[in-house]
This record gives structure tokens, C-alpha cells and sequence, in this order.
């Protein structure tokens, strides 16, 4: 495993330095309530207990996941303030494309207008968001790019085992994209990747058959030590703390596992943000779809720090630290009282009268796996009344 670490370099004044710009997303009109997997011996409350899922959407017959791209990277354009024809460089992660070849970046620059940038796709499982980010701040701060479009698309009704209990409940279809843009801020955004291939038959799809199969304890497991170890050292390596953060957005795979790196973390759930609730797990779409759900809610102000990790088949992760907008100076941090938005506000309804228990505990008789440790405090549950090696960039 390569976990070396380099120490970051000191930012020069004035120099230009990547930032997020825009956010964007698009959903299948396709809604799967809970209700849906009940032939599975699958209940609405058995599932949002161990998942924190009440729904998922799916793209229909004849739908295409370029149309959901499309959709996705139009709003962060205009949410940037951008036309196609800036965009220098255009970046599609997907395990799912609508074609083995070729990809769907080339086709959404086209669709979009662009003036013929590089177009590519790039698979890193659930982490590929994060690897794609990375790789567009090293186009601009190499000069080779101003403006980088990402865009996270996925389709996994098409690789997911609908008779699969275990796996059927958890995955939904999505895209998110984001705008990547210079800008002359002293403050350079941070990312952290790693891979361990030792551990692939854990969560894979194979050539043959097609279909996601997982061996949920043990990727369980895994997620919530690697994604906590690898945001404390991604803030380590970006000499930062942890009231430094804005808004924590993790690979919205699970409730529970969001809630056990929060806890394991010391960090208040009021800044962390989970979209699982209403989308399911989307693999690589599945962060800047939250982010999408953050700036919606009034959870991102100009210049909000924001922490972001992954985890995937492979297995591969990734952590990142980036300023959303200008990185004008921060206006209050989501979830305090004078803030836009608190998660505390949304109806009685729609939270958890209790905390989660985490227990690292095999249910067999439930498939499930929980996580429980000792803290503090007790995270609450979030619910919806509907169904490394380390780069200082």
C-alpha cells in the first residue's frame, strides 16, 4: 500500500490555484421507494435502519446516462457564470457509460458545445469524483487548463442484482458536475489518493456477469477506518483543523457509515452532508450530487473550506480540500445559528427520534453490518419521509 507522504509545499503569493465554481445535478424522474424490495423480504424500516435509504431513482427504458450528464453539467455552467466554449478540458468518472466505447465525454462536450477540449472518462469506482477533481487542479495549476469541467455520471440499476437482497436496496442512478476554474487565492486545495488491489474480490464486477456482488461486513469495515484515516491526515498534510472545515461531504454510501467517520472524527453532523436519504448510493455521482444538495439548502457560502473522501472497489480512495467559489472569506459555518440552513430544521418528520448504535456486529439473519464505538456524543440519524499518496495542490 503506498501511503507515503510529502509535506506541503508553502503557497506563493499571488499565485493561481484551483477552485470550485459551479455544482450541478440531475436525477432520473424514476422514483424506487423502499416499498419496491419488499418481495425481498425487504421492509421500508429494515431497510432505513441499516442503510439510512428510504429512495432511489432509476433512468427508465430508452433513457441515456449522456442525457443525465448533459443535465448535470448545464447547471454548473450556469451556476459558474461559464459558456461551453471556456471549458478547456472536460472529465467524465463512470463504471457505467452507455457504451464500451466510446465515452461519454466526448459526447457531452459535444452536446454541451464545447470547442472540441479533451474529452475523457476515467474509472476509480466510488472515488472517482475525487481522483477526477484532482486531476483537473493539476491542469490548472500546470497552466494547461483555466476552466475543467467534471462530471460524475452513473447508471448502476444496469450492473446491480435486482433478486440481491443485500445489494438491490443500496444502489441508484445520478449524475453531478462541477466547474473547476482558477483563481488568484493563496490557499491551495489538498487531496490524498491510494489504492490497495490486495482486497478486489470484496466489491466487484466481473467481465462475464455483470452485476456489483460485495461482501458488505467487510467493505464495511473498511470504509469507515480508511475514509476516517485519510481525512485526518488529509487535514494533517493542509495543516488544518477540524473547526477549519466548512462542510465534510464523504461517499454517500451509507447513512451509517457517514455518521461513524463523523463520530470517529469529533465532527458535529450539522456539517456533515448526507443525500443518501432520497438517492441511494451512486458511486462516483454520489459527492457532488451532496454538494449540489448543500448549495440548494444554503449550506455553501462564498469560500467555504470544503473536506470531501471517498472509498471504492479496488480497492481505491481518495480525500480532498477545496474553497467553493471565490474564496472570499466565510460567512458563518452551515449548522450555526445564524446560518442559512441547519439540519436541525428540517420537520420532526423527516429525522430520527433516536441515534444510530454502531455495531461491529454480523447480523446474518439481516445481512446487515453496524458499527459501534464509544463517543461522546451520539450522532442522530438523518432519515426522509421518502421511500495515499498525498498531493498538495
Amino acid at each position: 500500500m503506498n501511503t507515503a507522504a510529502n509535506p506541503p509545499p508553502a503557497a506563493k503569493p499571488g499565485a493561481t490555484h484551483p477552485v470550485l465554481s459551479g455544482v450541478g445535478a440531475a436525477l432520473p424522474a424514476r422514483v424506487i421507494g423502499n416499498d419496491h424490495f419488499l418481495p425481498l423480504d425487504a421492509t421500508d424500516a429494515w431497510i432505513a435502519r441499516r442503510t439510512g435509504i428510504r429512495t432511489r431513482h432509476r433512468l427508465g427504458p430508452g433513457e441515456s446516462l449522456a442525457d443525465l450528464a448533459e443535465r448535470a453539467a448545464r447547471e454548473a455552467l450556469a451556476d459558474a457564470g461559464r459558456h461551453p466554449h471556456e471549458v478547456d478540458h472536460v472529465l467524465v468518472c463512470t463504471i457505467t457509460p452507455d457504451r464500451i466505447t466510446p465515452g461519454i465525454a466526448p459526447e457531452l462536450a459535444a452536446r454541451l458545445g464545447a470547442d472540441g477540449p479533451p474529452a475523457l472518462d476515467l474509472n476509480a469506482a466510488c472515488s472517482g469524483f475525487v481522483y477526477a477533481l484532482d486531476h483537473a487542479c493539476a491542469l490548472i495549476e500546470t497552466g494547461r487548463a483555466g476552466c475543467v469541467l467534471v462530471c460524475a455520471a452513473e447508471a448502476l440499476s444496469r450492473i446491480t442484482d435486482h433478486h440481491d437482497r443485500s445489494t438491490a436496496v443500496l444502489f441508484g442512478d445520478a449524475a453531478g458536475a462541477v466547474v473547476v476554474t482558477a483563481h488568484p487565492t493563496a490557499e491551495r486545495p489538498v487531496f490524498l489518493l491510494g489504492s490497495d488491489g490486495r482486497h478486489t474480490e470484496l466489491l466487484y464486477a466481473d467481465r462475464d456477469e455483470r452485476l456489483l456482488r460485495m461482501e458488505g461486513r467487510e467493505v464495511f469495515e473498511f470504509a469507515v477506518d480508511n475514509m476516517t484515516e485519510q481525512t485526518r491526515k488529509l487535514l494533517g498534510t493542509g495543516g488544518i483543523g477540524l473547526d477549519d472545515v466548512d462542510l465534510f461531504i464523504g461517499h454517500q454510501a451509507n447513512a451509517r457509515i457517514l455518521l461513524a467517520v463523523a463520530a470517529e472524527l469529533g465532527l458535529p453532523e450539522a456539517r456533515v452532508e448526507i443525500a443518501v436519504d432520497s438517492v441511494g448510493n451512486t458511486s462516483s455521482a454520489s459527492i457532488p450530487h451532496a454538494l449540489w444538495q448543500a448549495r440548494e439548502r444554503g449550506r455553501l457560502p462564498a469560500g467555504a473550506r470544503i473536506a470531501m473522501a471517498a472509498f471504492g472497489a479496488g480497492f481505491v480512495w481518495g480525500a480532498g480540500l477545496m474553497r467553493w467559489k471565490t474564496g472570499r472569506p466565510r460567512h458563518d459555518r452551515p449548522g450555526s445559528a445564524s446560518a442559512t440552513y441547519d439540519r436541525t430544521h428540517r420537520p420532526a418528520s423527516d429525522r430520527s427520534a433516536s441515534g444510530l448504535a454502531y455495531d461491529r456486529t454480523h447480523h446474518p439473519e439481516t445481512d446487515s453490518y453496524e458499527h459501534h464505538r464509544t463517543h461522546t456524543h451520539t450522532p442522530t440519524a438523518h432519515t426522509s419521509d421518502q421511500g495515499d499518496t498525498p498531493c498538495q495542490r
